[in-house]
């Protein structure tokens, strides 16, 4: 099994590009959406650590996002309580799908919080600013300082694209993209089945 990390920026289109490979995908904030809609131990264990914030179930992102704009430290204790559930969850994925050619694992703190294998092959996606800008401010919950504060949160982006096996820029349009993605998987395929 080929183990795929998309890795980049905040709104350079990582999980557009994870789907174009047509593979089981492991999308991790659909996983924390999920806990927070969904799942009680996670909810009363960050009601604890957040009691001024936190206040009724389901988990509201813009309750969690105020904790994160009054104190930066209360991103790391929601971290703290989320991330080992998600990478359990991650666990129970690549068992799950352990048959598949490909496993596409789209998780934004992938390298961050080393939740990758030296034998993954980890595809960076590069994306202008203007572009990653416009997809930002379409996503519901927009928020200026939020935004700031994840970023800081991710590895410096040079690092990011030096780890990288292939960079794939996404500033063409949704065709083109289908196409090149689906040279880069002949190619992936071709060189690990003659390696």
């Amino acid at each position: 099994m080929i183990r795929l990390g998309i890795i980049g920026s905040i709104g350079s289109g990582k999980s557009f590009i994870g789907k174009l490979f047509k593979a089981p995908i492991f999308d991790a904030d659909k996983e924390v959406n999920y806990l927070y809609r969904y799942n009680r131990e996670c909810f009363n264990k960050i009601k604890k650590k957040l009691p001024k914030f936190v206040n009724s179930f389901p988990l509201k992102k813009k309750d969690l996002s105020k904790a994160i704009i009054e104190d930066k430290r209360n991103l790391k204790k929601i971290s703290s309580i989320v991330h080992p559930l998600v990478r359990n969850k991650m666990r129970k994925f690549i068992n799950k799908n352990k048959n598949s050619k490909i496993l596409v694992l789209d998780i934004p703190l992938l390298v961050e919080n080393k939740l990758y294998k030296k034998n993954d092959i980890l595809i960076y996606v590069k994306s202008s600013k203007k572009k990653i800008l416009k997809r930002l401010k379409q996503r519901p919950n927009y928020n200026k300082k939020i935004l700031k504060s994840l970023m800081e949160n991710q590895v410096i982006l040079s690092k990011k694209r030096r780890l990288a096996n292939y960079i794939v820029d996404n500033n063409f349009p949704p065709n083109i993209m289908e196409k090149k993605i689906k040279l880069l998987k002949k190619k992936i395929l071709n060189e690990r089945s003659n390696s």
